[in-house]
């Protein structure tokens, strides 16, 4: 059954039209990439569908009772509440279908057996059930520790936290509030490859409907089945996998060019007919129809290339171009035992590596394991030894690197030596136009436009070493793939940080892995790394075959032991079990007779009693495997 269905959406902004005639419907389950250009509409579409934003025409239905949850990329109002209090108040219904099942068991407990009162005490506790029971908060908790948070981290105020630490708070607030309906703009932002992965079988898991918007390639091959293509104000609904949609877009764009040259054609031999006979009497009532036909053809013709240049539209995107660098020695950078701390806390030891002339290879590792420490180490010549003839050009998180201290153009004449209408050239492919944009000062400029600044500069240095950390930072899709092709053929060397695991898979021909305070080295991408650890941690795993074999006896038979008191855990499950098997027996009771206080009553302690378990059980496995 469809969680929402929208018809014929328009939006207006400023008097233009955003978009119109927007049209999907998303059931349970679905996992639906919002696509599109920015400007399109797509953060204005997930507002309307959460009801923040007015529409301007069309229809939305949603089911009965559905829930929806926004997470997108504005910081929480609520800075003084704590983290655990503001992930809760996204939960607020959950709070209340508590108070209303003990509301509803007082009035059952005081004679209220009227039908309505038991069909709605059945519906609260069938929907309390779906978001976890009574444990519901405990599983919002988990969500939170999911997104890379401690557990200090709940009772600090929301005002204490960086701005990357608030938007995955955010998203913890969305997750945790167990919605039918999750909207989700940018979500990947701010997490690291174990946070994207944890989300990636948390939305895999989650029963509800999910639409989303992120420029991660990975996460939206592996999250999405439909996609919901917003571009020039209309919409393309296509149900499928992600990449599925892509080779179908460009399919169609192919079989539209093709049926434009057909209509061309047509034409074309039409008016030679015209042309030759329509000043003949006998022919002149033929050359009319086709003057018709011809007028046919060129509406089809008008409305047919409106196809192509919508498939073939795109937006302004970047122009990398990386100059072709001068030749380095065969050795770019070489470590031996190399070291990384910060103060008294050592985050890599004994790291033994060496990159040789026109690798491309990644730096991986968990945030805070090392890697922006170990670049600026081997940038600044602290850490190894670089090869004859290397030029380093440095692309950081921060942009360090950029000359603060005049306007753009000035930064990037600077920086690179370019003359002002070959710098005033490389500006303009990487989307600063025109004078304003060329003279404001560097120091005024947003994230998102030093990111391009330094790109810039990058991409013009004429190095022959390039060290990236998190480049497709504020990068949106086109863009990313943009830098990928570039990167793939740069002739000289490549040492590569980054959280999007497709421009990982396609660049590096060796990985790099910290690991538990060491450096590994594996051959291949990012998928290939997954491979590597996926085999290792099933040799690392008992068969399960080898308790199922028997064993020979020994030759001599050892003393018969006491026998052992079971332990608290195993007392546990024992107890565990038990109480399922009484669960289960009165759930067929209440199948049969809603009726049924008494039996309504003997349900709900067995439930709380079985919660209670299983939170022991937890506690004790947990102290069982450290």
């Amino acid at each position: 059954m469809a969680v929402v269905i929208a018809s014929n959406l328009r939006k207006e902004l400023a008097g233009s039209v955003l978009f119109d005639g927007v049209s999907f419907s998303v059931e349970r389950r679905d996992r639906v990439a919002l696509s599109g250009p920015n400007g399109a509409g797509k953060t204005t579409l997930l507002r309307i569908l959460a009801g923040e934003t007015e529409k301007h025409g069309g229809e939305l239905a949603f089911a009965k009772g559905t829930r929806v949850a926004l997470h997108d990329q504005r910081p929480p109002l609520e800075q003084e509440l704590t983290l655990r209090e503001y992930v809760l108040a996204g939960a607020r219904d959950l709070v209340a279908l508590e108070e209303e099942l003990r509301r509803l068991e007082d009035a059952m407990a005081k004679g209220d057996h009227a039908q309505a009162t038991l069909n709605r005490y059945a519906e609260a506790q069938a929907r309390l059930e779906h978001a976890g029971g009574y444990a519901w908060r405990d599983r919002a908790a988990s969500v939170v520790r999911g997104l890379g948070f401690a557990e200090e981290d709940l009772d600090r105020p929301l005002r204490t936290f960086s701005g990357g630490e608030l938007t995955r708070a955010s998203l913890a607030r969305a997750l945790g509030g167990d919605p039918d309906l999750l909207l989700l703009d940018e979500p990947t932002n701010h997490l690291d490859v174990a946070n994207l992965e944890w989300l990636e079988r948390e939305l895999a898991t989650l029963d509800a409907a999910v639409i989303l918007v992120a420029h991660d390639r990975w996460f939206l091959e592996a999250v999405t089945t439909a996609t919901l293509e917003l571009e020039a104000g209309r919409s393309t609904f296509f149900p499928g996998p992600w990449h599925v949609w892509r080779r179908e877009k460009a399919a169609r764009m192919l079989h539209a060019q093709k049926e434009v040259e057909r209509v061309q054609a047509d034409i074309v031999r039409l008016e030679r007919f015209v042309e030759r006979f329509r000043y003949k009497k006998s022919k002149a009532k033929q050359a009319q129809a086709k003057l018709t036909h011809i007028g046919r053809l060129e509406q089809q013709r008008v409305a047919v290339a409106g196809e192509v240049s919508l498939l073939s539209r795109r937006t302004r995107g970047l122009g990398f171009e990386f100059l072709k660098p001068a030749r380095s020695g065969r050795t770019v950078v070489e470590a031996d035992g190399l070291e990384v701390a910060i103060g008294d806390r050592v985050l890599l030891r004994s790291a033994t590596f060496a990159l040789e002339r026109g690798e491309h290879v990644a730096l991986v590792g968990p945030n805070g394991s090392g890697k922006t420490t170990l670049l600026e180490r081997l940038v600044r010549g602290e850490a190894g030894r670089t090869g004859h003839g290397v030029q380093v050009g440095y692309f950081s998180q921060q942009e360090l690197e950029l000359d603060t201290r005049g306007s753009v153009l000035q930064c990037v004449q600077a920086m690179t030596g370019l003359s002002r209408p070959d710098a005033q050239n490389l500006l303009g492919r990487f989307l600063f136009s025109g004078w304003d944009a060329h003279e404001k000062p560097v120091s005024v400029l947003s994230g998102g436009e030093r990111r391009r600044l330094a790109l810039a500069v990058t991409v013009a240095s004429g190095a022959n070493f390039l060290v990236l950390d998190e480049p497709t930072n504020h990068l949106d899709l086109e863009s990313r793939e943009a830098l990928e092709a570039a990167l793939d053929a740069f002739p000289g060397t490549v040492l590569l940080v980054s959280h999007d695991r497709a421009l990982l898979d396609a660049i590096a021909e060796r990985t790099l892995a910290i690991e538990d305070g060491e450096l590994r080295a594996y051959d291949g991408g990012w998928a290939e790394l997954l491979r590597v650890r996926e085999e290792r941690e099933a040799r690392a795993k008992p068969d399960p075959r080898e308790a199922e074999r028997p064993k020979p006896a020994p030759k001599q038979q050892p003393r018969k032991p006491k026998a052992r008191r079971p332990s608290e855990l195993e007392r546990i499950e024992a107890e565990i079990a038990a109480r399922e098997a009484e669960v289960a027996e009165l759930e067929t009771k209440l199948a049969e007779d809603w009726t049924n206080v008494d039996v309504l009553a003997a349900h709900k302690r067995s439930r709380d009693a079985l919660t209670a378990l299983l939170e022991r059980w937890e506690q004790l496995f947990e102290q069982a495997q450290a």
